[in-house]
């Protein structure tokens, strides 16, 4: 490549950033990172009346977590600033009257009810070549009529001039070459002098021109307005510097057809926000994959396979090794359906790789959820109990279910071990384990398993009854990891105050 590689992410701040949005961020940042190029965080605010408070500081705030750096932006800085559109309209003013002075686009006084007029009159209306001069603007109107509305201060706005029956190549790194005859497009709005902003269309050429972006790579959902985007860096004289264009294909609902939607996410049970996000004007709280208890790794992995794939069978990748292997010859031009329960086994894989002590951290809300303090616990404790049942779960949370005994005395028992397990002898057993227990040279269960095995031997007691309500005395059921781990890991005075509370507890279920 000529130009050093430099991409941008530009979400506007309407809300929170979907599910969708973070895998066009991820994408951007592999190909950028991949080329050794640079990544940008431009924050597209044109839209005043859709903008929702909160929603920038959402944005960074899940691109940092996923891993996702900036390189430029507006907390970043950098030498191609500002960052926000709603901060360069200096800048948009000069290339609106760029457009005008060179006849490439005029000015339109037409008020919403004359726009709903002319749709009503003539089905599937459009503001194009066949209709402007029927309309008021500035091709139809005498020029001092026109000087003299803006200089009484009608509002109006600026359409770019689009002349019909020319077909327009679309370079596209996915897809190919795509034509479209220019007679489809419509003068789209590019200025609104109600707000003195641009819009997007205008917005985002003259931003990525000046901030040098050398791919636009966004969702496929922008692809029909990729052919205006062509004719404006033609009209503006930049045809030599247009970046490459990739749309992304779609992220689809898990099942049936259409666009993957929040919806989606609530009727089958999986966030489709990166962070959970409180909504400010009506309280509402949506779910995010950092507080269902995703490792934002696994995210990152998960995310990265939906639509691309890295030429072999490999699933498992950190984004060191997704950087190293991202190319578009590898994007899929369908949609990509967003199998949710994928994002859970990836998680699960993740779980197992990740240290236990980061796991025993991420742990510590969760006891404390459940009204356990886990400042009463050493991190040791913590983080043995977690490396006991880990394999077991797939998020953090799930380690409650597993693990709660080690925090928890039981208060209750399985009526089904009990029916199965608990004889009319057991008491007496156990009783007499106590004292074998608590005669044993050490606790530590590699020395204490053979030594209880061998007393069950010698008695001839039946080793699954015994081993099995022991073990609902100390959980609470029969389950749950290696019986001598838990033991030395709750101790010899915990193990036998369990014990004994199931004696005294415990009844035999008539058959």
């Amino acid at each position: 490549m000529d130009r050093k590689v430099r991409v941008r992410f530009a979400p506007s701040p309407t809300g929170p950033l979907h599910i969708g949005g973070v895998r066009t961020a991820l994408y951007n940042y592999l190909f950028a990172r991949r080329h050794g190029g640079e990544m940008i965080l431009r924050i597209e605010d044109t839209d005043s009346q859709r903008f929702v408070p909160g929603a920038e500081d959402y944005i960074n705030e899940s691109l940092a977590w996923l891993g996702i750096k900036i390189d430029e932006g507006v907390r970043e800085g950098g030498a191609y600033g500002p960052y926000k559109q709603s901060e360069r309209r200096d800048i948009y003013r000069k290339y609106v009257k760029q457009l005008l002075d060179n006849g490439k686009a005029y000015i339109a006084f037409d008020t919403p009810a004359e726009l709903d007029a002319a749709r009503a009159a003539t089905p599937n209306f459009q503001y194009d070549a066949s209709t402007r001069l029927s309309m008021r603007n500035s091709l139809s109107m005498p020029a001092e009529e026109v000087k003299a509305l803006i200089d009484g201060g009608t509002p109006y706005v600026v359409r770019f001039l689009i002349e019909p029956g020319r077909d327009v190549v679309v370079n596209d790194l996915v897809r190919g070459n795509v034509t479209i005859n220019s007679s489809i497009l419509d003068d789209k709005v590019l200025y609104k002098s109600a707000d003195d902003l641009p819009t997007y269309h205008l917005a985002n050429i003259v931003d990525d021109h000046l901030m040098e972006i050398t791919h636009v790579i966004r969702g496929e959902e922008w692809l029909p307005s990729a052919p205006l985007h062509v004719l404006l860096y033609e009209a503006f004289g930049w045809a030599d510097t247009r970046p490459d264009f990739v749309h992304l294909p779609l992220l689809l609902k898990p099942d049936g057809k259409g666009k993957l939607s929040k919806r989606d996410g609530d009727r089958l049970g999986f966030p489709v926000f990166p962070l959970e996000w409180h909504d400010p004007a009506s309280g509402a709280i949506s779910a995010g994959y950092r507080e269902s208890g995703y490792l934002p790794e696994a995210v990152i992995n998960f995310l990265a396979l939906l639509g691309w794939n890295p030429g072999d069978d490999t699933e498992i990748m950190s984004m060191e090794e997704l950087i190293k292997k991202f190319s578009f010859e590898h994007c899929s031009k369908a949609g990509a359906k967003f199998a949710y329960e994928k994002g859970r086994w990836f998680n699960h894989e993740y779980l197992q790789t990740t240290p236990d002590e980061r796991v025993a951290a991420l742990f510590r809300p969760v006891l404390e959820a459940h009204g356990v303090n886990p400042d009463d616990y050493t991190e040791d404790y913590i983080t043995r109990a977690v490396s006991l049942v880990k394999g077991r779960i797939n998020f953090v949370a799930d380690l409650w279910d597993h693990a709660r005994f080690f925090f928890t005395a039981p208060t209750e028992y399985a009526e089904k071990d009990i029916r199965k397990r608990w004889k009319e002898e057991t008491p007496a057993i156990l009783t007499e384990l106590i004292g074998v227990l608590r005669a044993l040279p050490s606790f530590k269960g590699t020395e204490a398993e053979p030594i209880v095995l061998k007393w069950v031997e010698d008695n001839g007691y039946h080793l699954g009854n015994v081993m099995n309500a022991w073990r609902l005395t100390l959980v609470g059921e029969c389950k749950g990891p290696h019986i001598f781990d838990i033991t030395e890991l709750i101790g010899l005075e915990e193990t036998v105050r369990r014990m004994e509370r199931g004696i005294a507890t415990i009844k035999p279920v008539q058959q």
